[in-house]
């Protein structure tokens, strides 16, 4: 059996009202002490001595009595202001480390939030329904214009879920399919480029039990920090390093990246053309998937350009498109070059001529040189005119700021489907018939067709601290399912565990006896529409 081993005492232990109580101690078995807990909220089965912690950090003993460590976080709206925070409720108070986070301890609950607000009760916190066959911890009766409300809230213990990460560069970060190894083990791979992004795939089950126990543990530890929005350092096999921090710009290679480019080269010439026209003989945007040349592209036909005889590297494409110029890399326009004219083999000395300006730039504009053929149609670098310097600067004023975007992926299973009702397809056919609405952690998620319920979340757009670990290995992480009472009793959901909204907020979970704890406020998301609000739900 394990136990956590570390010798300080518990958060907020000594605090009066903390934390969330779960039940009692109960020895398993005659060879367990009965001053220790058995906490059956995963597999490992933890026996906990008094004053101590089980081994995911998450649930204590306490006097003989399981308890819950985290918040149990409330979201609430208030009708004057339509603004939505935060509320944790039924946890411990943030440890010193957490002092950057603005703490507001409240009174006690007094029934003034269902008077002025709307509240709608999270996953982050709020326990689980292992051993699989238990209600979820909280069943919510409410009432959102006029109609009779359910919310059946729990955390899922996670085997098969991962991240999918959209890293916002040009820049090569390693060849479809390589391995992305943190702390030295395999975690993921590089997936499909798309349109001015990398894309990622992070954790799995596969990395969490399928490999090692230093794999599946490394693998689980950086899917909660990357999921808590934390940074995280990867090493791609044959590629790039980075630094992955959801909403924050990318580093690579120690470099941040500033800008996500305005389109491909091609589409840059198209974009740019009408004003590129009258200040250049011949633009070429520098791109490592299509590299744009404007005099052959349909723009600058279109415009009546002049042919500028330029002859150019890699294989042509449609006319003024070009694949192939140049290797990946992390320099001009996501190629491997730093000397541009590289890609071009030479003039027709039949179309060429003396004098011709050449503008050569990336698609950013973060790289860009002016150019005018001397004599011999050689290049020579020149300085960049005031106008020609304008565009330039104008395609990266039309380029976004370079982010990553972290989107959680999780495939709800058993446990969380019995924890609604005991017949758990009749939820998944409730959720694809849009009659239940799927959150996480409050925030919108995204339920993939076909079977099962593969939902997808912004992270950005959960509350912080939404994920935990469990050492068998797997990820924690919030799910609500909303829908109407009728409909919830039409699933043959577990109505007897249905408790509303008052005597939640008095009382905390079903199997909770203890009394209702301090609350810490933080703000939501603006763009994240009430879970319980029309549409589609009640529309």
């Amino acid at each position: 059996m394990t136990e956590h081993t570390k010798t300080d005492g518990l958060p907020g232990m000594d605090a009066p009202d903390l934390p969330q109580v779960l039940e009692r101690a109960r020895p398993r078995n005659e060879r367990m002490n009965a001053a220790k807990v058995e906490c059956n909220a995963c597999p490992v089965l933890c026996q906990i001595s008094e004053g101590r912690a089980g081994a995911c950090d998450r649930y204590a003993n306490q006097a003989g009595v399981l308890v819950r460590l985290d918040p149990v976080v409330l979201l609430r709206k208030t009708l004057e202001t339509g603004e939505a925070t935060l509320v944790s409720f039924a946890g411990r108070a943030p440890a010193a480390e957490d002092a950057e986070i603005a703490v507001t301890p409240e009174p006690a609950w007094n029934g003034d939030l269902l008077l002025s607000e709307e509240v709608f009760v999270t996953g982050v916190g709020s326990s689980t329904t292992y051993p699989d066959y238990k209600p979820a911890p909280f069943i919510v009766g409410s009432k959102t214009d006029g109609v009779d409300m359910v919310t059946v809230v729990t955390e899922g213990i996670f085997s098969y879920c991962s991240f999918k990460v959209k890293i916002d560069t040009d820049r090569f970060l390693g060849s479809e399919q390589a391995n992305v190894r943190c702390k030295g083990e395999v975690v993921g791979h590089v997936t499909t480029a798309e349109y001015g992004s990398q894309m990622l795939s992070l954790g799995g089950v596969h990395h969490l039990t399928g490999g090692t126990k230093k794999e599946g543990r490394i693998t689980a530890e950086m899917m909660q920090a990357l999921g808590n929005k934390q940074a995280v350092e990867f090493t791609i096999d044959g590629g790039s390093q980075l630094v992955i921090q959801a909403g924050r710009a990318p580093i690579v290679n120690g470099v941040a990246e500033q800008r996500m480019r305005v389109g491909c080269g091609s589409a840059a010439i198209g974009i740019f053309a009408r004003q590129f026209f009258g200040h250049a003989d011949e633009v070429v945007v520098v791109d490592d998937h299509i590299t744009g040349v404007l005099t052959e592209h349909q723009a600058g036909r279109c415009l009546d350009m002049k042919p500028s005889g330029i002859q150019m590297r890699g294989r042509k494409s449609t006319p003024g498109r070009y694949f192939q110029v140049a290797n990946p890399g992390t320099g001009w326009g996501g190629t491997d070059i730093a000397d541009p004219l590289s890609i071009i083999e030479g003039w027709d000395e039949s179309v060429a001529w003396p004098g011709l300006r050449l503008l050569m730039t990336s698609t950013t504009g973060e790289h860009a040189s002016w150019y005018v053929l001397d004599e011999q149609l050689n290049p020579v670098e020149a300085e960049m005119p005031v106008e020609v310097r304008r565009i330039v600067d104008r395609i990266g004023e039309n380029c976004e700021p370079s982010l990553a975007s972290v989107l959680f992926l999780g495939g709800a299973g058993g446990s969380l489907r019995a924890g609604v009702t005991e017949n758990p397809v009749l939820l998944t056919r409730s959720i694809k018939n849009a009659l239940v609405n799927v959150t996480c952690g409050g925030a919108p998620a995204y339920v993939w067709p076909g079977g099962g319920i593969t939902v997808m979340a912004d992270v950005l757009r959960m509350p912080d601290n939404s994920f935990g670990t469990v050492p068998t290995p797997a990820i924690v992480a919030p799910i609500e399912f909303s829908m109407r009472r009728a409909d919830y009793e039409a699933l043959g959901g577990h109505t007897e565990q249905i408790r509303s909204l008052r005597e939640v907020l008095e009382r905390g979970a079903w199997h909770n006896d203890g009394a209702p704890q301090a609350r810490v406020w933080q703000t939501l998301p603006a763009a994240n529409p009430w879970p319980l609000g029309r549409p589609p739900l009640l529309g």
